[in-house]
């Protein structure tokens, strides 16, 4: 039997179903659905309705392997550094099991973390117009917006900033894809169909993010 959902229902089982998914199948993702994607992040908020926000679509496999390849160095090097300073052992620190735990240390030093990247059979690429106020912000809604419509579909997707974190990647990212320069490339989505679905990650109660008109003051109680 079919089940029905209120559309505040059905809102709230989108948001929580969405998850950063890295692995796909070969599958092409249809431009019907890739259509109703952009769709949803054209009807992104924006500051003064500015739209600062271009997307590219890449879907050779040269161009996705240079993404993934830049992806990956970006991410090794922030990670690597964050190996030598101790503070990736930190935040490990309570994960017991050994083997999880060195391969974790593996996947994040080697890049690999981002590199997946290019095995999606599409990555929209987030640019947005410099000279506009609200450019970051502006964008992150609109890259939220797809994010939930690729959920929506039953398709898989992940924001990645690897790719232009980094001044030299960003820059490498412009020439690959001919960005000029009053644009800044802001994030890489990676977009197609998910081998497995996740399992959703733990997210810290209300009573702890929430409070009552001051700082420290919870606004909801904590349940027993």
């Amino acid at each position: 039997m079919t089940e029905t959902y209120s559309l505040a229902e059905a809102t709230m089982k989108v948001i929580l179903d969405r998850r950063s998914i890295r692995e796909f199948t070969d599958e092409p993702v249809s431009e019907e659905d890739l259509q109703a994607i952009l769709e949803c992040a054209r009807q992104a908020p924006s500051g003064e309705n500015a739209q600062p926000w271009r997307f590219i679509i890449v879907k050779d496999p040269a161009r996705r392997k240079a993404i993934a390849a830049i992806a990956g160095g970006g991410s090794g090097r922030r990670f690597t550094a964050e190996f030598v300073t101790k503070k990736m052992q930190e935040r490990f620190a309570t994960l017991q099991d050994e083997a999880k735990k060195k391969a974790a240390f593996e996947k994040l030093t080697s890049g690999q973390v981002s590199a997946f990247v290019g095995d999606a059979p599409v990555i929209i690429v987030v640019c947005g117009k410099k000279d506009t106020w609200d450019m970051p912000y502006d964008t992150s809604a609109a890259i939220e917006n797809m994010l939930l419509m690729i959920t929506a579909l039953g398709l898989g997707g992940c924001w990645v900033i690897a790719p232009c974190i980094d001044v030299r990647d960003e820059e490498r990212m412009q020439e690959l894809l001919g960005v000029p320069a009053g644009y800044k490339v802001v994030s890489a989505i990676s977009v197609g169909h998910p081998v497995r679905p996740h399992r959703p990650r733990p997210r810290l109660p209300l009573h702890e993010l929430v409070y009552s008109e001051e700082w420290g003051t919870p606004y909801y109680e904590a349940k027993q």
